[in-house]
């Protein structure tokens, strides 16, 4: 049976002044999140559910990417493509636009007429697309969210909230495709030219991009990344008339409170285990993996280190033979596998084969 060696050290992370208040904002929702950890480091409303508007072209790009294989297929416009209103790429009946083309249409001149397409393009038809983002919804654990068109027009059976958003933006952010469109400010497709809606890319220089949406009836939504010193930030706001300088201001409360702290270096040296049926009395550990976790100044970080009383030999290098568990308020908020730094032998003679047993037998025949 295992014994734990519980509690072998507390950091105690502290400097001298207490954190600033967050900012005040005009959203009716709003949020910001490390992407890294999933930390929230500021909410307001953030669970109500509200209209996003074209902020809902991050999943329809989503779905599509994972559906998509070609970027460079031909997509041929039908009629019913182009039979929406909004804003548009402004494509024309009958010609063939590269898949590529259009996911940059859909997510930085926000074309409805894109979305459709793509939906299209991917499922056959849109209401499968639509099923489509609804299931992904659910898999990402969007449980206030539902969608009923690939563009963000207005229906009572279209909405999410702050928190949902920020889940699916941290998506968007892992999907390589999506990360490098949206970080774009202008891009050129073909023969097509794409100027990015989003301002902030400009305004904020830490902003690596996503998306923006407007209806009358949502307001302006905003959900936008930015990365500073290796640390990604993400942020939405429902329903805000001054989004530009919301999203700058809770970003800087982001960077400048939650400093993004090493816990744990991969590699680094922890102690000791003791071995039993080895020659070597004790094995050393170290952690597997870096774990970092942004923190507030004056906050506490415990860690906890989890190892058997003796490990029994033979051991291989890097076998985990324990944990490295880092608590806030009681919460784990890291972990990390410890493993033996070496390997090690048994000491006990390797058993003989039926064949030298046999021999054993008869030793004069040797």
């Amino acid at each position: 049976m295992k014994r734990f060696a519980v509690l072998l050290m507390a950091l105690s992370l502290i400097y001298p002044t207490a954190y600033a208040a967050g900012p005040v904002v005009s959203a009716a929702s709003a949020i910001l999140v490390d992407a890294e950890s999933g930390r929230v480091l500021y909410e307001k409303d953030a669970h109500t559910r509200r209209g996003i508007a074209s902020t809902t072209k991050l999943m329809t790009a989503l779905v599509a990417a994972e559906a998509v294989i070609d970027l460079s297929d031909q997509v041929e416009i039908l009629r019913e493509d182009t039979l929406t209103e909004g804003s548009s790429m402004y494509l024309k009946v009958g010609e063939r636009v590269t898949v590529e083309a259009l996911f940059y249409g859909l997510l930085l001149q926000s074309g409805n007429d894109a979305a459709l397409a793509l939906a299209r393009y991917c499922a056959g038809d849109v209401e499968t697309f639509v099923s489509w983002m609804n299931q992904k919804a659910r898999d990402l654990g969007m449980m206030d969210s539902h969608f009923a068109n690939p563009n963000g027009l207005d229906d009572d059976g279209h909405y999410s909230t702050a928190a949902d958003m920020a889940l699916l933006a941290a998506a968007c952010m892992d999907n390589e495709l999506l990360a490098k469109i949206v970080s774009a400010r202008t891009a050129t497709v073909g023969e097509r030219t794409f100027a990015n809606h989003n301002k902030l890319l400009s305004l904020y220089p830490d902003c690596v991009g996503m998306k923006t949406g407007y209806t009358k009836a949502s307001g302006r939504t905003l959900v936008s990344a930015a990365r500073r010193d290796g640390q990604l930030l993400l942020c939405v706001t429902l329903n805000d008339p001054d989004d530009w300088k919301d999203h700058a201001a809770l970003f800087d409360y982001g960077f400048e409170t939650f400093s993004r702290c090493l816990l744990a270096s991969a590699g680094g040296a922890v102690g000791l285990v003791r071995t039993t049926g080895a020659l070597v009395p004790a094995v050393p550990v170290r952690t597997a993996e870096e774990v970092r976790y942004p923190l507030m100044e004056s906050e506490h970080v415990q860690a906890k280190i989890e190892l058997p009383d003796s490990i029994q030999a033979p051991v291989g290098d890097d076998v985990s033979v324990g944990s490295l568990i880092f608590t806030l308020d009681g919460e784990v908020i890291g972990k990390t596998s410890l493993v033996c730094a070496s390997g090690v032998h048994s000491n006990q003679a390797p058993a003989a084969s039926p064949l030298e047993r046999l021999w054993s037998l008869f030793p004069w025949a040797g």
